[in-house]
């Protein structure tokens, strides 16, 4: 339900249109004046703001920059060019005299909000420019996937909460915007966040905004991810790394469609569609009390299991030849060419950072080829002489640089660790060790 504000001092006007906007369904609030509005409501959370350019107090105009990018309609009976020139420059997205036809009024919010909407989805459409290539981590035509395809086409349609299981780097992401995607929602944006690359004493006002002086540094109020995604799809990868506390305020959307911003007294509707992804075993943080039962329960209406790429046969040369193609028009690099041995050896390793290995090793091989011949040596993998379990569960030794040491312990511990305890343990923070995976290619793996 899409939300506006009326700012209008003559309580006449502003009561008929407030009537008028709630017989078509939106959600109305009222302010005499814009001081008044900035003080009783958040003002970024409306969808669409209508004001009276004259007001007690400040101009109408004023509430543009107060709004932090919220479509602003001016209504003023005062029509001339100039006021309509000026407030537009000034960033109102249009103008209406009064007195004015309810219907021509209707059409007018309607444009606005639809123009909006389609804002919206074209800033998550340019933030990954991937989404123009089919969704990688769903190519191939093993068992396993096709089960998972016939799942997202059942499922998408639907706004049943989805849990998305698997190792890192199998295409959690690339299913969950498979399902929006398909999904009754796909003109408006999905969020996504990465719980295990925010910092935990953040992740609360990240997911779920905060008012003005909620907190030391809180200088502005700020809207939350999950209003951000309302009437879309917000989708929480790495969910088993949310702290305890965000994971309560998350159930209470998930069961009563409501936010309280840190700081605020009332709580607010918002109309999400979750999507979750984890590569850790829940069931067993439940059990180790470091997730709620009840959250847990409410993720899981619908799961959907990703195998590894190793468990995927003869989709592996499929995705190869795939990503090969993806990252040479990329690179605008002629046509390249890959030999049998090259396929033997991506066939015979086990990519343990699955998919993600696989497209990272591929871009790799077209920047290093010199004679458009995809050879093993240009893949950087040694598929005869992989750490076993055994060897990477060692503890890390002695005489070792910071990066091997790094590098070592993760290995060691990550299996029986959370984020936070691997993070503790080496001394920086959550989202520091979350770039350092990045950064040395060390994806979390599934426990066994």
């Amino acid at each position: 339900m899409s939300k506006i504000l009326i700012i209008e001092d003559e309580e006449v006007i502003r009561g008929a249109v407030s009537r008028l906007l709630n017989r078509k369904g939106y959600e109305v609030s009222e302010a005499g004046s814009v001081e008044e509005a900035d003080s009783n409501f958040t003002l970024s959370s409306f969808n669409l703001i209508l004001t009276d350019i004259r007001l007690p107090g400040a101009p109408g105009t004023e509430v543009i920059k107060k709004a932090q990018g919220v479509p602003v309609l001016v209504m003023t009976s005062y029509a001339s060019v100039r006021s309509a020139v000026d407030s537009i420059k000034q960033g109102a997205v249009d103008y209406i005299a009064k007195p004015f036809d309810h219907d021509e009024l209707l059409l007018l919010v309607e444009r606005t909000l639809r123009q909006q909407q389609l804002e919206r989805k074209n800033e998550s459409l340019k933030s990954d420019l991937d989404r123009v290539y089919p969704v990688t981590g769903m190519i191939g035509s093993c068992t396993a996937m096709q089960e998972v395809c016939k799942r997202v086409g059942k499922v998408a349609p639907t706004d049943s909460t989805v849990l998305i299981l698997g190792e890192s780097g199998t295409g959690k992401e690339l299913v969950a915007r498979a399902l929006h995607e398909q999904s009754n929602r796909q003109d408006a944006p999905i969020i996504t966040v990465n719980c295990a690359a925010i910092p935990e004493s953040l992740i609360e006002s990240e997911l779920f905004g905060h008012l003005k002086g909620a907190f030391t540094g809180a200088d502005t109020t700020r809207t939350g991810l999950v209003e951000a995604a309302d009437g879309g799809t917000l989708f929480l990868d790495e969910i088993g790394e949310l702290p305890l506390a965000a994971q309560a305020r998350l159930l209470r959307v998930l069961q009563n469609g409501e936010i309280r911003p840190l700081g605020a007294e009332q709580s607010r509707q918002v109309n999400v569609r979750l999507i979750a992804a984890t590569h850790r075993d829940l069931k067993q943080l439940v059990q180790e009390g470091q997730f709620r039962s009840d959250l847990y329960f409410r993720l899981r209406v619908v799961e959907l299991n990703l195998p590894p790429l190793r468990d995927r046969g003869d989709d592996i040369v499929e995705l190869a030849k795939f990503l090969l193609e993806k990252a040479r028009v990329q690179l605008n690099r002629q046509p390249v060419e890959i030999t049998s041995e090259t396929l033997k050896t991506i066939k015979s390793y086990d990519w343990p950072g699955n998919v993600r290995e696989l497209e990272n090793a591929m871009e790799r091989a077209v920047i290093l080829c010199e004679h458009n011949t995809i050879t093993p040596d240009l893949l950087a993998i040694d598929s005869q002489s992989q750490p076993t379990p055994q060897e990477s569960s060692q503890p890390p030794q002695q005489d070792l640089s910071l990066e091997e040491y790094f590098c070592q312990f993760l290995l060691a511990n990550q299996d029986s660790m959370t984020e936070t305890e691997l993070a503790k343990k080496l001394g920086i923070s959550r989202k520091a060790l979350w770039e350092r995976r990045q950064r040395f290619g060390i994806p979390r793996t599934k426990k066994s």
